[in-house]
């Protein structure tokens, strides 16, 4: 993908929306796009996570327990929760359809978290809201 196109692919993701184009730089230099196929697995439940994944195109099956659980689509992102904390991958996450994918290993994404500050509030602000969607399922 051409330089500008790909800072405008990231500018489109939720997570990288008010970035700077300094701070985008930062992200696309420390991550990497790979195609992926259909039916391959990009993260398995209870492994160990050394990266995070962020959808450019393409949609994703996640499955908990062998049970689906949610679709994941362009401008999603998954796999940040087990490089945070070291813990285990809390889901199973395969391709339902040919994706573009960006992926960041887990020391560039500890780099990038130092540097890009926004960045850092911006997965802060993910993961609350994920748990509070957790929250109302189980006690809603």
């Amino acid at each position: 993908m051409a330089r500008n196109s790909y800072l405008d692919s990231l500018a489109k993701v939720q997570l990288f929306s008010s970035m700077s184009k300094r701070d985008l730089q930062k992200i696309a230099k420390a991550s990497d796009e790979v195609d992926v196929p259909e039916g391959k697995v990009l993260v398995e439940q209870e492994s160990r996570g050394r990266e995070a994944f962020v959808i450019v195109a393409g949609e994703a099956t996640v499955k908990r327990n062998g049970r689906k659980v949610a679709t994941f689509g362009p401008g999603d992102h998954f796999g940040e929760l087990a490089l945070l904390d070291g813990g285990p991958r809390t889901a199973t996450v395969i391709a339902a359809t040919p994706m573009t994918v960006l992926v960041i290993g887990q020391r560039e994404f500890a780099g990038v978290l130092d540097e890009v500050p926004g960045l850092a509030h911006k997965v802060m602000g993910s993961l609350a809201a994920t748990i509070r969607q957790l929250d109302q399922k189980a006690y809603g």
